[in-house]
Protein backbone atom coordinates (compact mmCIF):
# COMPACT_ATOMS: atom_id res chain seq x y z
CA UNK A 1 0.00 0.00 0.00
CA UNK A 2 1.66 3.68 -0.77
CA UNK A 3 2.06 5.87 1.94
CA UNK A 4 1.37 9.42 1.98
CA UNK A 5 4.11 11.86 1.43
CA UNK A 6 5.34 13.26 4.67
CA UNK A 7 4.10 16.97 4.38
CA UNK A 8 6.92 19.68 4.91
CA UNK A 9 7.09 23.01 6.31
CA UNK A 10 6.81 25.08 3.62
CA UNK A 11 3.43 22.59 2.50
CA UNK A 12 1.70 23.40 5.72
CA UNK A 13 3.22 27.47 5.76
CA UNK A 14 3.96 27.52 8.73
CA UNK A 15 6.82 29.86 7.68
CA UNK A 16 4.64 32.39 5.77
CA UNK A 17 5.18 36.05 6.50
CA UNK A 18 2.12 36.48 6.39
CA UNK A 19 1.08 34.46 9.00
CA UNK A 20 3.94 34.19 11.36
CA UNK A 21 3.22 38.52 11.55
CA UNK A 22 -0.70 37.50 12.71
CA UNK A 23 0.88 34.98 15.15
CA UNK A 24 4.01 37.08 16.77
CA UNK A 25 1.97 39.28 18.68
CA UNK A 26 0.57 35.79 20.42
CA UNK A 27 3.98 34.43 20.77
CA UNK A 28 5.48 37.44 22.01
CA UNK A 29 2.37 37.66 24.57
CA UNK A 30 3.73 34.11 26.00
CA UNK A 31 7.25 34.72 25.92
CA UNK A 32 6.78 38.00 28.27
CA UNK A 33 4.91 35.55 30.38
CA UNK A 34 8.48 34.68 31.49
CA UNK A 35 11.23 36.50 32.90
CA UNK A 36 13.04 38.49 30.06
CA UNK A 37 16.26 36.74 30.19
CA UNK A 38 14.90 33.16 30.14
CA UNK A 39 12.36 34.14 27.04
CA UNK A 40 15.88 35.31 25.38
CA UNK A 41 17.60 31.66 26.18
CA UNK A 42 14.30 30.53 25.08
CA UNK A 43 14.06 32.12 21.57
CA UNK A 44 17.97 30.87 21.08
CA UNK A 45 16.91 27.67 21.51
CA UNK A 46 14.18 27.46 19.46
CA UNK A 47 16.11 29.11 16.47
CA UNK A 48 19.48 27.05 16.85
CA UNK A 49 17.60 23.41 16.70
CA UNK A 50 14.89 24.34 14.22
CA UNK A 51 17.65 25.41 12.02
CA UNK A 52 18.82 22.02 12.11
CA UNK A 53 15.87 20.89 10.65
CA UNK A 54 16.73 20.27 6.95
CA UNK A 55 15.08 22.86 4.80
CA UNK A 56 14.09 24.98 7.62
CA UNK A 57 17.44 27.18 6.90
CA UNK A 58 16.09 27.45 3.48
CA UNK A 59 12.96 28.34 4.27
CA UNK A 60 13.31 31.38 6.45
CA UNK A 61 16.10 32.98 4.44
CA UNK A 62 13.54 32.54 1.19
CA UNK A 63 11.13 34.69 3.25
CA UNK A 64 13.43 36.92 5.20
CA UNK A 65 16.22 37.83 3.47
CA UNK A 66 15.57 40.59 0.76
CA UNK A 67 18.06 40.49 -1.78
CA UNK A 68 18.23 44.32 -3.46
CA UNK A 69 21.04 45.17 -5.16
CA UNK A 70 19.80 48.67 -4.40
CA UNK A 71 20.57 48.10 -1.05
CA UNK A 72 24.21 47.72 -0.90
CA UNK A 73 26.09 49.67 0.63
CA UNK A 74 29.55 50.41 1.22
CA UNK A 75 31.33 51.63 4.66
CA UNK A 76 34.60 52.14 5.78
CA UNK A 77 35.83 49.90 3.00
CA UNK A 78 33.27 47.13 3.90
CA UNK A 79 30.44 46.06 1.27
CA UNK A 80 27.29 45.71 3.02
CA UNK A 81 24.47 43.45 1.23
CA UNK A 82 21.98 45.57 3.25
CA UNK A 83 22.31 48.68 5.68
CA UNK A 84 20.14 46.54 8.78
CA UNK A 85 22.51 45.44 10.93
CA UNK A 86 21.87 43.39 14.62
CA UNK A 87 23.78 45.31 17.17
CA UNK A 88 25.71 44.15 19.90
CA UNK A 89 24.18 41.75 23.17
CA UNK A 90 21.63 39.93 21.47
CA UNK A 91 24.34 37.24 20.85
CA UNK A 92 27.10 38.31 23.24
CA UNK A 93 29.14 34.52 22.57
CA UNK A 94 29.16 34.13 18.52
CA UNK A 95 26.61 31.34 19.22
CA UNK A 96 23.96 32.35 17.22
CA UNK A 97 25.13 34.83 14.81
CA UNK A 98 24.96 32.29 11.81
CA UNK A 99 21.46 31.59 12.08
CA UNK A 100 20.43 35.69 13.70
CA UNK A 101 21.76 36.06 9.53
CA UNK A 102 18.68 33.91 8.11
CA UNK A 103 16.27 36.82 9.20
CA UNK A 104 17.81 39.50 6.76
CA UNK A 105 20.60 41.18 8.81
CA UNK A 106 23.03 42.83 5.76
CA UNK A 107 25.43 42.40 9.59
CA UNK A 108 25.59 41.06 12.77
CA UNK A 109 27.78 42.47 15.79
CA UNK A 110 28.77 39.62 18.24
CA UNK A 111 29.78 40.95 21.89
CA UNK A 112 30.46 42.51 24.01
CA UNK A 113 33.64 40.40 24.84
CA UNK A 114 36.49 40.35 27.36
CA UNK A 115 39.39 38.80 27.78
CA UNK A 116 38.16 36.87 30.30
CA UNK A 117 34.58 34.67 30.72
CA UNK A 118 32.45 36.94 33.68
CA UNK A 119 29.14 36.17 34.86
CA UNK A 120 27.77 39.60 34.63
CA UNK A 121 25.69 40.95 37.22
CA UNK A 122 23.12 39.59 39.83
CA UNK A 123 19.98 38.43 38.39
CA UNK A 124 17.17 39.61 37.50
CA UNK A 125 19.41 41.81 34.94
CA UNK A 126 17.10 42.37 32.26
CA UNK A 127 13.52 43.85 32.26
CA UNK A 128 10.75 45.21 29.84
CA UNK A 129 8.62 48.15 30.07
CA UNK A 130 5.88 47.25 27.23
CA UNK A 131 4.33 50.23 27.58
CA UNK A 132 7.44 52.36 25.97
CA UNK A 133 8.61 49.46 23.91
CA UNK A 134 11.61 49.45 25.91
CA UNK A 135 14.24 47.29 27.54
CA UNK A 136 16.31 47.70 30.69
CA UNK A 137 19.16 45.60 31.05
CA UNK A 138 22.15 45.79 33.54
CA UNK A 139 24.02 43.01 31.92
CA UNK A 140 27.36 43.93 33.36
CA UNK A 141 29.55 42.51 30.21
CA UNK A 142 28.43 38.86 30.79
CA UNK A 143 30.19 36.24 28.66
CA UNK A 144 31.96 33.15 27.92
CA UNK A 145 35.29 34.94 27.05
CA UNK A 146 36.78 35.82 23.52
CA UNK A 147 39.17 32.69 23.15
CA UNK A 148 35.66 30.72 23.15
CA UNK A 149 33.55 32.66 21.14
CA UNK A 150 36.68 33.24 18.52
CA UNK A 151 36.40 29.47 18.44
CA UNK A 152 32.72 29.76 17.40
CA UNK A 153 33.93 32.11 14.52
CA UNK A 154 36.26 30.09 13.06
CA UNK A 155 33.36 28.19 11.39
CA UNK A 156 31.59 31.17 10.18
CA UNK A 157 29.90 31.71 6.67
CA UNK A 158 32.00 34.51 5.49
CA UNK A 159 29.25 35.65 2.82
CA UNK A 160 27.99 36.90 6.23
CA UNK A 161 29.61 40.78 7.90
CA UNK A 162 30.52 40.04 11.70
CA UNK A 163 31.54 42.67 13.83
CA UNK A 164 33.32 42.02 16.71
CA UNK A 165 32.09 44.38 19.77
CA UNK A 166 34.89 44.19 22.72
CA UNK A 167 35.39 46.05 26.15
CA UNK A 168 37.70 45.14 29.68
CA UNK A 169 37.17 42.61 32.50
CA UNK A 170 35.04 43.84 35.32
CA UNK A 171 37.94 44.12 37.70
CA UNK A 172 40.35 45.47 35.34
CA UNK A 173 41.37 49.18 36.47
CA UNK A 174 40.80 51.56 33.83
CA UNK A 175 44.79 52.51 33.67
CA UNK A 176 45.19 48.93 32.48
CA UNK A 177 42.02 48.59 30.20
CA UNK A 178 44.27 48.92 26.87
CA UNK A 179 45.42 45.48 28.06
CA UNK A 180 41.90 44.26 27.82
CA UNK A 181 40.69 45.69 24.69
CA UNK A 182 43.97 44.79 22.95
CA UNK A 183 43.57 41.33 23.90
CA UNK A 184 40.21 41.03 22.53
CA UNK A 185 41.47 42.79 19.42
CA UNK A 186 44.02 40.02 19.15
CA UNK A 187 42.05 37.00 19.44
CA UNK A 188 38.48 38.24 17.23
CA UNK A 189 41.43 40.11 14.16
CA UNK A 190 41.59 36.16 12.14
CA UNK A 191 37.50 36.06 12.35
CA UNK A 192 35.84 39.31 12.52
CA UNK A 193 35.18 41.89 9.49
CA UNK A 194 35.41 45.34 11.96
CA UNK A 195 35.48 46.01 15.81
CA UNK A 196 34.02 48.01 18.12
CA UNK A 197 35.45 49.58 20.89
CA UNK A 198 32.97 49.76 23.90
CA UNK A 199 33.51 51.91 26.61
CA UNK A 200 29.62 53.09 26.82
CA UNK A 201 28.00 50.85 29.38
CA UNK A 202 26.40 51.74 31.88
CA UNK A 203 26.93 48.21 33.50
CA UNK A 204 30.66 48.05 34.19
CA UNK A 205 31.66 50.21 36.89
CA UNK A 206 33.69 53.39 35.89
CA UNK A 207 33.94 52.38 32.55
CA UNK A 208 32.48 55.09 31.17
CA UNK A 209 35.11 57.27 32.38
CA UNK A 210 37.33 56.03 29.61
CA UNK A 211 35.49 58.20 27.23
CA UNK A 212 37.09 60.89 28.78
CA UNK A 213 39.56 62.51 26.43
CA UNK A 214 42.67 61.27 27.24
CA UNK A 215 41.89 57.89 28.06
CA UNK A 216 40.12 57.67 25.20
CA UNK A 217 42.63 58.94 22.87
CA UNK A 218 45.24 56.47 24.43
CA UNK A 219 43.13 53.58 23.98
CA UNK A 220 42.11 54.20 20.34
CA UNK A 221 45.55 55.27 19.31
CA UNK A 222 47.07 52.25 20.83
CA UNK A 223 44.56 50.13 19.16
CA UNK A 224 45.02 51.92 15.62
CA UNK A 225 48.67 51.23 16.11
CA UNK A 226 48.39 47.83 16.72
CA UNK A 227 45.68 47.46 13.61
CA UNK A 228 48.61 49.20 11.41
CA UNK A 229 50.89 45.99 12.29
CA UNK A 230 48.67 43.48 10.69
CA UNK A 231 48.45 42.23 7.21
CA UNK A 232 44.99 43.73 6.75
CA UNK A 233 43.94 46.80 8.55
CA UNK A 234 40.31 46.44 9.88
CA UNK A 235 37.97 49.21 10.91
CA UNK A 236 37.63 50.17 14.24
CA UNK A 237 34.86 51.76 15.56
CA UNK A 238 33.72 53.90 18.91
CA UNK A 239 30.56 53.21 20.95
CA UNK A 240 29.50 56.28 22.85
CA UNK A 241 26.41 56.84 24.97
CA UNK A 242 23.39 59.25 24.19
CA UNK A 243 23.93 61.08 27.48
CA UNK A 244 27.29 62.93 26.86
CA UNK A 245 27.20 66.77 26.45
CA UNK A 246 27.71 68.66 23.08
CA UNK A 247 31.41 69.83 24.60
CA UNK A 248 31.68 65.86 25.11
CA UNK A 249 31.00 65.24 21.50
CA UNK A 250 33.19 67.65 20.41
CA UNK A 251 35.90 65.72 21.63
CA UNK A 252 34.66 62.52 20.21
CA UNK A 253 34.67 64.17 16.90
CA UNK A 254 38.56 65.56 17.81
CA UNK A 255 39.40 62.11 19.56
CA UNK A 256 38.04 59.86 16.39
CA UNK A 257 39.76 62.22 13.82
CA UNK A 258 42.96 62.81 15.69
CA UNK A 259 43.18 58.77 16.16
CA UNK A 260 41.98 57.58 12.46
CA UNK A 261 39.50 55.69 14.06
CA UNK A 262 37.15 54.94 11.18
CA UNK A 263 33.60 55.21 12.59
CA UNK A 264 31.32 55.88 15.93
CA UNK A 265 28.10 53.90 16.68
CA UNK A 266 25.72 56.16 18.04
CA UNK A 267 24.08 55.07 20.73
CA UNK A 268 24.46 52.86 23.61
CA UNK A 269 21.69 52.60 25.95
CA UNK A 270 21.28 55.70 28.60
CA UNK A 271 21.06 56.30 32.28
CA UNK A 272 17.58 58.75 31.68
CA UNK A 273 14.49 57.92 32.69
CA UNK A 274 12.58 61.20 31.10
CA UNK A 275 9.51 60.60 29.73
CA UNK A 276 8.75 56.81 30.44
CA UNK A 277 4.67 56.08 30.15
CA UNK A 278 5.77 53.31 32.48
CA UNK A 279 5.03 54.01 36.27
CA UNK A 280 7.74 55.88 38.55
CA UNK A 281 7.45 53.20 41.01
CA UNK A 282 8.02 50.43 38.90
CA UNK A 283 11.16 51.92 37.20
CA UNK A 284 12.48 52.58 40.42
CA UNK A 285 11.38 49.42 41.55
CA UNK A 286 14.08 48.07 38.76
CA UNK A 287 16.89 49.96 39.60
CA UNK A 288 19.96 50.50 37.81
CA UNK A 289 20.97 50.19 34.50
CA UNK A 290 20.68 50.75 30.39
CA UNK A 291 17.55 51.99 28.74
CA UNK A 292 16.88 51.24 25.37
CA UNK A 293 14.08 51.21 22.77
CA UNK A 294 11.03 54.09 21.84
CA UNK A 295 12.34 55.76 24.37
CA UNK A 296 16.59 56.62 23.28
CA UNK A 297 15.04 56.90 19.69
CA UNK A 298 15.05 60.98 19.56
CA UNK A 299 17.87 61.25 21.66
CA UNK A 300 20.04 58.87 19.75
CA UNK A 301 19.10 60.56 16.32
CA UNK A 302 20.40 64.06 18.12
CA UNK A 303 23.55 62.81 18.81
CA UNK A 304 24.07 61.18 14.95
CA UNK A 305 23.14 64.81 13.64
CA UNK A 306 25.45 66.82 15.85
CA UNK A 307 27.92 64.05 15.10
CA UNK A 308 27.52 64.15 11.02
CA UNK A 309 27.62 68.30 11.22
CA UNK A 310 30.15 68.39 13.21
CA UNK A 311 31.89 66.23 11.45
CA UNK A 312 30.90 67.66 8.33
CA UNK A 313 30.14 64.17 7.04
CA UNK A 314 33.48 62.77 7.50
CA UNK A 315 33.12 60.52 10.37
CA UNK A 316 30.63 57.13 9.21
CA UNK A 317 27.84 56.74 11.88
CA UNK A 318 26.12 52.90 12.70
CA UNK A 319 23.05 54.58 14.33
CA UNK A 320 21.51 52.65 17.10
CA UNK A 321 18.19 53.49 19.27
CA UNK A 322 14.63 53.16 19.01
CA UNK A 323 14.59 51.61 15.44
CA UNK A 324 11.54 49.82 15.09
CA UNK A 325 10.23 50.51 11.33
CA UNK A 326 11.28 51.60 7.96
CA UNK A 327 10.47 55.28 9.39
CA UNK A 328 12.98 54.88 12.12
CA UNK A 329 15.35 53.22 9.85
CA UNK A 330 15.39 56.44 7.44
CA UNK A 331 15.37 59.09 9.76
CA UNK A 332 18.51 58.29 11.02
CA UNK A 333 19.81 57.97 7.73
CA UNK A 334 18.51 61.36 6.93
CA UNK A 335 20.37 62.02 10.47
CA UNK A 336 23.65 61.28 9.02
CA UNK A 337 23.85 57.66 9.38
CA UNK A 338 25.72 55.40 7.02
CA UNK A 339 24.07 52.03 8.58
CA UNK A 340 21.64 51.21 11.09
CA UNK A 341 21.32 48.36 13.93
CA UNK A 342 18.14 47.00 15.92
CA UNK A 343 18.12 45.52 19.36
CA UNK A 344 15.11 46.70 20.65
CA UNK A 345 12.97 46.74 18.04
CA UNK A 346 13.29 43.11 17.21
CA UNK A 347 12.54 41.81 20.31
CA UNK A 348 8.85 43.71 19.71
CA UNK A 349 8.40 43.00 16.25
CA UNK A 350 9.83 39.83 15.49
CA UNK A 351 11.20 38.22 12.95
CA UNK A 352 9.67 39.84 9.93
CA UNK A 353 10.94 43.40 11.29
CA UNK A 354 14.56 43.51 8.75
CA UNK A 355 11.90 42.64 5.59
CA UNK A 356 9.24 45.06 6.40
CA UNK A 357 12.19 47.56 6.89
CA UNK A 358 14.19 47.02 4.08
CA UNK A 359 10.69 46.62 1.86
CA UNK A 360 10.14 49.90 2.60
CA UNK A 361 13.36 51.25 2.19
Amino acid sequence: RSRSPIATPRQFGYFRPSLIRRMYPFFRALLFLLPAESAHHLVFFIIKWSCKIPGVAAIIKKKYQVNNPNLRTTVFGLDFPNPVGLAAGFDKDAKLYKELGYFGFGFVEIGTLTPRPQPGNPKPRLFRLKKDQALINRMGFNNGGVMAAARRLTKRDRQLIVGGNIGKNKDTPNEDAVKDYLACYQALYPFVDYFVVNVSSPNTPNLRALQDKGPLTELLKTIKEKDAEMPLSKPILLKIAPDLTNEQLDDIVEIVQTTGTDGIVATNTTISRAGLQTPTSTVDAIGLGGLSGQPVKNRSTEVIKYLHAKSQGSIPIIAVGGIFTAADAQEKIAAGASLVQLYTGFVYNGPATVRNILKAW
